[in-house]
């Protein structure tokens, strides 16, 4: 089972899959095509309108059969908000999402940083990519509630009581929470209409000198060394924000299918470790680093230690108005960094072993190392993540071709995870990578690492006996 954060994604079994919040919340699903916008009401899968083709709703679970969708969907996005309308999901247990498989395997867990004041939250997507269907975790927050998503979705909604024209009665025993969605016909413009509103434009906003004094000035408070700007860094953030305001919507992916992070490496710049930024709203830089300075998680993120590098774009759209903000952090790739982040994922690993179980320490092994960073600097180029590489090779056929003659391989990958504490305790979090970890047989470990790809980060654990 893969335990996945914010842009982390992994690639789904053929068939159905299910998808299970339990707890106080209310689940929902909008089915979409590669624009992100829905083609009618039946797109809209909630308590009130449980099922659509490929997909239905029953009570915390949302089971979703990909070939079986509405001919042109490619993606299902998958939101979670309370049952008791208007309480913010902060007050209550933190949503985590199970995913599962045929015959009941577990597939995924996704439990994303606790939200605050949001009312709904965006979990997670199936989308499909090149012919194969992928699930990625999102973690998007919105404070407006369900109605607020499915606006942004193109989902025109009548709230109770809002007035004519009247929502369908409901089916559900329960109160109404939410009138059925209304989407307004399709017509087209006849002989002398007016002509359709052109597509918004995107301007970038001038560069202000300024954003580097703030920032640094927010990080001297913490304690933390100044960064400098990267004209790398903020190519692929100038990009990515440009992407975001052509699709009206944040995303770590664009609407190109390009990740914020395979923005970076195209640049040339390669990385040890990699934080963003992806914000709308704030109008100036002062306006975005005091956004990030109040909010927890991005005031971790702008004050990390790690960081040396960043680089920031802010795009207008000249229509709407709406600014957005892609801020990358970055520590740049050395040979001494790869060697730090690996004997750091070690240590964490041995920590575990002695205190969960008493077990010694593992040794490291070079043959292992070397397959270990192997794989995951495969998974980066070749866009895959899985034990099994495209052409079938497995844990242990890595681990001889690097030369290993060690009788018992294991192997425990992750991705999207930006520190070794980070990827460790997500491991220790999931009963199979745990295993491997205290396995008492294992004596050896190798470590890989590399930057880049969809979820920004990929790490493998290789153990021997």
């Amino acid at each position: 089972m893969s335990e996945l954060v914010p842009g982390g994604n992994m690639p789904l079994p053929g068939g159905a899959v299910t998808v299970r919040v339990p707890g106080p919340f209310d689940v929902s699903a909008l089915i979409t095509d590669d624009g992100g916008r829905v083609r009618g009401d039946a797109d809209f899968v909630f308590y009130n309108q449980p099922s659509a083709p490929g997909a239905r709703l029953d009570g915390d679970t949302l089971t979703v059969d990909p070939p079986r969708l509405r001919p042109g969907a490619t993606r299902v996005t998958i939101a979670v908000s309370p049952a008791d309308p208007g309480t913010p999901l902060g007050r209550l247990p933190a949503p985590t999402l199970q995913v599962t498989g045929a015959g009941g395997r577990s597939l995924a867990r996704f439990a994303p940083p606790r939200p605050q004041q949001e009312t709904v939250l965006l979990l997670a997507e199936i989308y499909r990519r090149g012919g194969a269907w992928k699930l990625r975790a999102l973690g998007q927050g919105y404070t407006d509630g369900l109605a607020g998503i499915a606006r942004d979705f193109g989902v025109d909604v009548l709230e109770d009581g809002a007035g004519t024209p009247t929502p369908a009665p409901s089916t559900n025993s329960a109160p109404t929470r939410m009138a059925r969605p209304v989407i307004p016909e399709q017509r087209t413009p006849g002989p002398g209409a007016a002509p359709a509103v052109p597509p918004p434009s995107y301007r970038p906003l001038p560069a202000d000198d300024g954003f580097l004094a703030l920032v640094n000035s927010a990080r001297a408070r913490a304690g933390s060394a100044p960064v400098s700007l990267d004209s790398r860094l903020a190519t692929a953030a100038n990009a990515h924000a440009t992407a975001m305001a052509s699709a009206g919507r944040l995303g770590v992916e664009g609407p190109d299918g390009v990740s914020v992070h395979q923005r970076l490496t195209a640049t040339g710049y390669t990385y040890i470790t990699v934080g963003e930024h992806l914000v709308s709203g704030p109008r100036t830089p002062a306006e975005f680093v005091e956004y990030c300075v109040r909010n927890e998680q991005s005031r971790q993120t702008l004050q990390d230690r790690a960081f040396t590098h960043v680089g920031v774009g802010h795009v207008a759209d000249a229509r709407s108005g709406d600014v957005f903000w892609t801020a990358l952090w970055a520590t740049p790739f050395s040979p001494a960094a790869l060697a730090r982040t690996a004997a750091e994922v070690v240590d964490f690993t041995n920590r575990e072993r002695a205190r969960a179980a008493g077990l010694p320490p593992l040794a490291v092994d070079p043959l292992l190392t070397t397959a270990a960073q192997a794989h995951s600097a495969d998974m980066v180029a070749r866009a895959f993540y899985s034990h099994t590489s495209p052409e079938g090779s497995q844990p242990w056929d890595r681990a001889a071709a690097a030369g290993s003659t060690r009788r018992s391989i294991g192997e425990n990958i992750a991705c999207g995870q930006r520190s070794p504490a980070e990827v460790v305790e997500g491991w220790m979090n999931s009963p199979g990578h745990r295993a491997n970890i205290l396995k008492p047989d294992f004596t050896h470990i190798g470590i890989g690492f590399a930057g880049g790809g969809q979820a920004g980060t990929y790490w493998t654990q290789l153990f021997g006996a």
